[in-house]
């Protein structure tokens, strides 16, 4: 019996605030996450990415038991007590740099690096019990969507192995409208931006995906800067053209921030994608 395929995921992590006041998205992974490993018993790690961990070239956390990383300042002093003690997994970390130098990257593995709040964040909703083994992939600071794209084909198949692919960023950040309060009300760039993503996400659009700073509305005010938006290209490219979208979250944090979450799982063979409802 052939192994099933896991799928691949895209959280939004918002705001380190996000880790203990959940809204709807934090237990709409909850239940992702329990479901996930009542359907995939193989699941045997995470490879995740966060825009928190930048590199000038691309590194494998290796840690046997990385530590959380309370990377944030100003926050209420809850945050900072709070540890998400999942275990790392070295031999997948070796496994993640071989098929990453296999499509012609140059990984550095890294057994010191601690888990950010881009990881950690997100998971502690995915996986409350912090037993599933996690090993973080950085972002190279010179990459653009293709690249991160390809970043994602590249460990495409841990997907076979039981391993689960996650992008961790944010479908809109823009910290000036943040800091500076302007959540009286969602603001008008959230979702012309998030839908325009979602609908290309459907229609399965990969060209214009990747050319989102030029085709997507608002794109620069949704995203001053590319970092959180790039590993939903990681998702993508480990999803690949054959899957289809299900969407977590569509909810809007302090009327800026959009959680937009999704699974993205394969078809199988004779059936045809659609658009899928909010679950």
């Amino acid at each position: 019996m052939p192994v099933q395929r896991l799928p691949a995921l895209f959280v939004s992590h918002g705001s380190p605030m996000f880790a203990v006041e959940p809204g709807d998205t934090g237990p709409a992974l909850q239940r992702w996450g329990s479901a996930l490993r009542a359907e995939y018993p193989q699941l045997r790690g995470v490879v995740v990415m966060s825009p928190h961990w930048m590199s000038r070239g691309l590194e494998v956390m290796a840690a046997l038991q990385p530590e959380t990383w309370h990377d944030f300042g100003g926050f209420p002093r809850l945050l900072y007590s709070l540890q998400y003690p999942a275990p790392g997994a070295p031999l997948l970390a070796q496994q993640v740099a071989q098929l990453l130098q296999a499509a012609g990257q140059q990984p550095v593995l890294n057994p010191k690096r601690p888990m950010d709040h881009g990881a950690w964040v997100p998971l502690m909703h995915l996986f409350p019990q912090a037993d599933v083994p996690v090993v973080q992939l950085s972002l190279p600071a010179d990459a653009d969507a293709a690249a991160v794209y390809a970043l994602g084909q590249a460990l495409r198949p841990l997907r076979d192995a039981g391993v689960l692919l996650v992008g961790s960023g944010s479908m809109t950040h823009n910290l000036r409208d943040f800091v500076t309060g302007q959540s009286g009300g969602r603001l008008d760039y959230v979702q012309p931006f998030s839908r325009w993503i979602e609908e290309r996400i459907t229609a399965r659009d990969t060209a214009a995906l990747l050319d989102w700073l030029e085709q997507a509305p608002q794109a620069r005010r949704a995203h001053p800067t590319d970092d959180h938006f790039l590993p939903l290209f990681f998702a993508l490219g480990a999803g690949g053209p054959g899957t289809t979208a299900s969407y977590l979250s569509r909810e809007v944090q302090y009327g800026m921030l959009a959680m937009d979450s999704f699974a993205l799982q394969d078809v199988p063979a004779g059936e045809h994608a659609a658009a899928a409802p909010l679950q």
